[in-house]
């Protein structure tokens, strides 16, 4: 139970911070936020980017944060001529706080973004609220809101965007990974999934994240070693019900990280 202590611990202390954040940091001083306009596709849709630049010290977290991390959340309801909305995530790194692992980004952070038109030769109208957390000693939440015009007649690539882009995990194929297997055993409260990798060693002090397809599931940090049959690392995963659940293994997604490298793998046997 040692994860979800600190989980809902941290929860507290941000839930605290949040009111008091005006008062200690502006925000605009810590982290600030734009749109990179991109480029209109052939397809039709449009490539843009989420920039955001932090302040020395300070930094932001990647999907998945980790235990320490806050999880980012995207609203583009708001926006016109917006059908669907992919974020591409750039190589993150990994570190730890108090114990707790946070997977995020420092510095300036391009998140690329594909987005799906009802309109192809029309303007898109971003309207989007977007929650992060930034962290430095503290950890605080933070809502930015965004706004900018996407004009379909805009096709010049933006480096910027490409090089994020660019900057993405290799594939299974690219990494050499031979197979991953997964072992599930039942908790009171939900699952413990132990996952073998077998594939090259990325780097040192290997890290590996694994994500559901439910995003309302818990899944713990753990740590990875490694074994004669690969990278190992075992999770406990928990539903809100807190009881044992079907797993759907097809769906689980495994992503390692070292070096500034990443592999992402969907799926186990």
């Amino acid at each position: 139970m040692t994860h979800r202590f600190y989980t809902a611990a941290a929860c507290a202390v941000w839930a605290a911070l949040a009111g008091t954040a005006d008062a200690q940091h502006r925000v605009e001083d810590m982290v600030q936020a734009d749109i990179l306009t991109g480029w209109r596709t052939a397809e039709g849709d449009h490539v843009a980017a989420l920039r955001l630049r932090l302040a020395q010290g300070w930094k932001t977290y990647w999907r998945t944060p980790g235990d320490a991390g806050i999880p980012p959340r995207f609203d583009w309801s708001a926006s016109e001529n917006i059908a669907d909305v992919a974020v591409h995530w750039p190589t993150p790194s990994v570190s730890y706080q108090n114990g707790m692992r946070s997977v995020g980004y420092e510095g300036t952070v391009i998140l690329p973004l594909t987005i799906a038109t009802d309109a192809a030769g029309s303007a898109v109208s971003i309207d989007s609220t977007v929650e992060i957390g930034i962290c430095e000693e503290v950890c605080i939440p933070v809502t930015l809101a965004l706004t900018g015009e996407l004009l379909p007649d805009a096709t010049a690539r933006d480096g910027r965007i490409a090089a994020a882009l660019a900057d993405q995990p290799m594939n299974r194929d690219e990494a050499g990974v031979r197979g991953v297997s997964c072992a599930i055993e039942p908790l009171d409260d939900g699952l413990r999934l132990t996952a073998v990798i077998d594939m090259p060693r990325l780097g040192r002090d290997e890290e590996v994240v694994i994500e559901t397809a439910d995003p309302t599931l818990w899944v713990s940090d753990g740590p990875a070693t490694r074994t004669n049959a690969g990278l190992s690392t075992t999770v406990d995963i928990i539903p809100a019900e807190m009881k044992p659940f079907p797993l759907e293994r097809s769906t689980l997604g495994f992503t390692v990280i070292a070096d500034g490298q990443a592999v992402s793998i969907t799926g186990c046997g």
